[in-house]
């Protein structure tokens, strides 16, 4: 399926600039967004506490659950509502013991709607496991991107791999950032968001700069910036194609997924937008910038 014609020629080399500055201007919201709030959102998977999931067998507010934990250590926590009267309640304590749970969540419950209600999930990070938890997060992250740049500088050439890396890592930063001006908890699913959008991303570039070698090694003498306007165009269509797929799928689980997954699903939109432009400005343009950074150490193959 061709969703762009045959000979359609877009001067994306020529607009790298504004979209440095646009990029540049993304990032530097992200930065001052957490910041602004004293850091991430962390949830209970980082900052170590407890979930609570409790349904009521009839119409509950959260004010009215709040107003009942009032006297607990679940005074400041966070209750969020998602289907028919079901309740998350998020809190810093941990619950590991059943005394202690006994004390906070059920009698308070009990006495304020008597057995109208049920605990159907009680789940407990500790801070050790917390920090564990979060280090290997970071290490996740940054082994992959370190995977990446080895399989890349292997396959093409290192001005392709760094340029795909600069892609990664911008796309990561403006999806943190996102997430920070959004203000969400900053979860294990939105670390899953960010692999998701470290693989999206990376394949769709790969296949682009593969266009650019492929026409490099046909036409050495053609300028750089025509080769990749040339390799971005005729790939424009399957980019187009593969990101609208999955930006519909993820914008159907946004709207229809309810409360529960709304964060992931609006992280995972960011992340494929973000992705197929870092693809085209980010990734692509910086294959040229190396070049005039380097011009006596870049070989073309």
């Amino acid at each position: 399926m061709e969703l762009i014609k045959p000979g359609v020629n877009v001067d994306f080399v020529g607009k790298m600039k504004y979209a440095m500055v646009l990029s540049a201007i993304l990032i530097i919201i992200g930065i001052g967004s957490i910041i602004f709030h004293g850091g991430f959102n962390l949830g209970i998977d980082f900052a170590g506490g407890s979930i609570i999931q409790v349904k009521f067998s009839k119409n509950i507010t959260a004010d009215q659950i709040r107003a009942s934990l009032q006297s607990t250590k679940l005074a400041n926590s966070t209750i969020q509502q998602f289907g028919v009267n079901e309740f998350l309640i998020r809190t810093s304590e941990s619950f590991s013991d059943q005394k202690i749970l006994a004390a906070n969540v059920e009698q308070p419950l009990t006495a304020a709607f008597n057995k109208d209600y049920e605990i159907r999930r009680v789940e407990v990070v500790g801070s050790k496991v917390s920090a564990d938890f979060t280090r290997k997060a970071i290490i996740a992250v940054i082994f992959s991107w370190l995977a990446i740049l080895i399989y890349v500088t292997w396959r093409f050439e290192f001005r392709y791999a760094a340029g795909g890396i600069l892609a990664l890592v911008h796309d990561t930063l403006i999806v943190i950032g996102a997430v920070s001006v959004m203000n969400m908890e900053f979860t294990i699913n939105i670390l899953a968001v960010l692999i998701f959008v470290i693989g999206f991303s990376i394949n769709d570039t790969i296949v682009t700069l593969d266009r650019i070698r492929e026409i490099v090694k046909r036409n050495p003498r053609q300028k750089l910036g025509d080769i990749i306007n040339l390799a971005i165009n005729e790939t424009l269509s399957r980019t187009i194609l593969t990101s609208l797929t999955v930006f519909f799928t993820v914008l159907a689980l946004y709207i229809f997924g309810g409360p529960v997954i709304r964060d992931f699903a609006f992280a995972m939109l960011v992340g494929t937008v973000v992705g197929t432009y870092s693809t085209v400005y980010i990734a692509c343009t910086s294959v040229m910038l190396f070049e005039k950074l380097q011009p006596s150490r870049m070989k073309r193959k």
